[in-house]
């Protein structure tokens, strides 16, 4: 008995010494190999996932995309959002959408809501500039379960968007040409389905870091059949983002990895890609250079013809993997 008791108390012992102890320090992470990883929050708290917890069927089953919130600001409701409730044509009717203005859609990642800080830092930066119809979709029911749940809800969700989508234009009005679906982390991931429910009819779609743990080759994961464009923007590929080309247009500021300029734990690399895009949005700075691989991506040797990354430009197309450097510093 004393021996079982031993036994069981060094393997309690190994099993605790591969558990990262650093709040936000991913160094220890191998893609497809390690159980723990760090991810932020929509705070940037880091929390440390275990890439091999259960699903909970339970909230898997009853919190899915049916429990998702469609929160609208416009210039008239820049910062108290109207909630427009699918099915109900009244509440079209009775806020300041406008079938005459172009649709961004906002989607946070895991252990987030609508209210985290990406959603009004991107909203406000395409209202500054641009009279549209901003959504943030808030799925909070499932996102803030564990991230294997979260995971596996990915598609319910983003197949519940794609539905209000075109049920919201089919009975407000607009433009599918007018229409452009911005995911982070899980968002990406989110929005691709959406976009793919909605028949590729989005003219565009971003992805801003689009997850990685448990996403590789995982065909409900972002590709380019979401939109008429697709792009986007790797900042900590191989740890908690894709680090492979996933869309029409692949960005990598700064080689598309962790450590991302300005950064001392490997989750603000992560988190760096919702802050390029709004920046990206109001001032459309970042100039991305075409590269021949994605080697030359990853060591900022790209020299080619250029292609802006980010921006609200809803006419935006292009091709191929693009390299860039930032700032360390807002607005980078």
């Amino acid at each position: 008995m004393k021996f079982l008791v031993v036994l069981a108390a060094l393997v309690a012992l190994c099993a605790s010494s591969a558990i990262p102890v650093i709040p936000g320090d991913n160094s220890h992470y191998v893609e497809g190999e390690s159980r723990y990883i760090w991810m932020p929050d929509g705070d940037g708290v880091p929390h440390l996932v275990d890439l091999q917890e259960p699903v909970d069927e339970e909230v898997l089953n009853s919190r899915n995309g049916a429990n998702n919130q469609y929160w609208l600001f416009t210039r008239q409701n820049p910062t108290n959002a109207q909630i427009i409730v699918n099915g109900n044509v009244n509440s079209i009717r009775n806020s300041n959408y406008r079938a005459n203005r172009g649709l961004k859609v906002i989607v946070h990642g895991w252990n987030s809501n609508g209210n985290s800080g990406m959603n009004p830092q991107i909203t406000s930066a395409f209202l500054a500039v641009q009279d549209v119809n901003v959504i943030v979709v808030d799925w909070r029911a499932l996102a803030n379960s564990n991230y294997i749940t979260a995971t596996n809800g990915v598609p319910g969700v983003g197949q519940f968007l794609g539905n209000f989508l075109v049920w919201l234009l089919a009975n407000g009005g607009g433009n599918w040409n007018q229409v452009h679906l911005v995911g982070f982390s899980l968002g990406a991931h989110v929005v691709g389905n959406a976009g793919r429910q909605a028949g590729g009819r989005p003219s565009r779609v971003t992805g801003l870091d689009p997850a990685g743990p448990n996403w590789g080759g995982n065909p409900n994961a972002l590709n380019g059949n979401a939109g008429a464009y697709v792009e986007a923007i790797h900042t900590d590929g191989g740890l908690l983002g894709i680090f492979d080309r996933i869309a029409n247009g692949d960005f990598y500021p700064n080689g598309g990895r962790n450590p991302q300029p300005g950064c001392w734990i490997s989750t603000c690399s992560h988190s760096r890609a919702p802050e390029l895009f709004a920046s990206s949005v109001r001032t459309n700075h970042f100039v991305g250079r075409l590269c021949s691989n994605i080697q030359q991506a990853q060591n900022n040797q790209c020299t080619g013809s250029t292609l802006n990354m980010g921006n609200g430009i809803i006419s935006k197309r292009g091709n191929g993997i693009y390299g860039l450097r930032t700032g360390s510093n807002w607005p980078f």
